[in-house]
């Protein structure tokens, strides 16, 4: 059995009450770690593209994730959070370091994410209602997919070198960017940025012990595949199945482990 080094070792999980980021914060906890979970409850989108599942999910608390976890002998706990407020990262981390001690893995889960086009399209190619892009759009993606994970890079940065501490990890999720997304073009554009400001933290804080990272996973059962999504995929040469959220979380437990420590300023793609 490999000895991850992580026992003992506190997380701060965004976006944890389903999907993802409730996979990481179940794996995390499973080696050990000291998990503290932010969500935010969502309303029902009411949307026949999407299964019902999804929307029952993304409007729960983290709750019964936290229960998962302390029953299998885990530590958790869980506080809800808008990151669109730009005060939030700094609670957050006062309520996590209240609840366990200083944090030492950051994973940038949460998204705001929605649709959004140039074009006059009403519907992507899995039948999900679109928008044009507009303030509202800009404001909601950035907001939570940019600037909410900068503050808190920046805040889990302040708080590392104010106390001297020479290991910490920055683990960001994204689906791409860089080159362009089409009909979903805000999401796009503000998960580049979030790219680049954890490669920036990958260059300034190593020298600190901090390692960061983006991992790019495959598309995910996360509660929104519908049979569309399904198709789509199984018909891609690349990617032949959609992979499940505990597969993704092994793979950020490892980034977060002692076996990653040399791993960092890169964006890691999933297949």
């Amino acid at each position: 059995m490999i000895d991850t080094g992580l026992a003992g070792k506190v997380a701060l999980i965004t976006g944890a009450n389903q999907g993802i980021g409730a996979a990481v914060a179940v794996a995390l906890a499973a080696e050990g770690v000291s998990v503290f979970l932010t969500y935010k409850r969502l309303k029902p989108s009411n949307e026949a593209a999407y299964p019902e599942a999804y929307d029952r999910d993304r409007a729960a608390t983290a709750d019964d994730v936290v229960r998962r976890i302390r029953e299998a002998g885990g530590t958790a706990e869980s506080a809800e959070a808008d990151l669109a407020d730009p005060e939030a990262p700094r609670d957050l981390f006062d309520q996590a370091e209240k609840a366990f001690g200083p944090v030492e893995i950051l994973v940038n889960n949460a998204s705001g994410w929605l649709s959004d086009t140039f074009t006059p399209t009403e519907r992507d190619g899995f039948g999900r209602p679109l928008r044009i892009v507009d303030a509202q759009t800009y404001d909601r993606q950035f907001a939570v997919d940019a600037r909410a994970p900068a503050l808190l890079i920046a805040e889990f940065a302040r708080r590392h070198v104010a106390r001297g501490a020479t290991w910490g990890r920055i683990i960001g999720l994204t689906s791409g960017g860089p080159d362009g997304f089409p009909t979903e073009v805000s999401y796009g554009a503000a998960k580049a940025a979030q790219e680049n400001y954890t490669m920036s933290a990958a260059h300034e804080l190593g020298a600190y012990g901090i390692t960061a990272n983006m991992l790019y996973p495959p598309v995910t059962d996360t509660g929104w595949v519908n049979e569309e999504v399904v198709k789509a995929v199984e018909q891609s040469a690349v990617l032949r199945e959609v992979a499940q959220p505990e597969e993704v979380a092994e793979v950020i437990t490892f980034l977060a482990s002692h076996q990653g420590r040399r791993v960092t300023g890169q964006r890691l793609r999933m297949y």
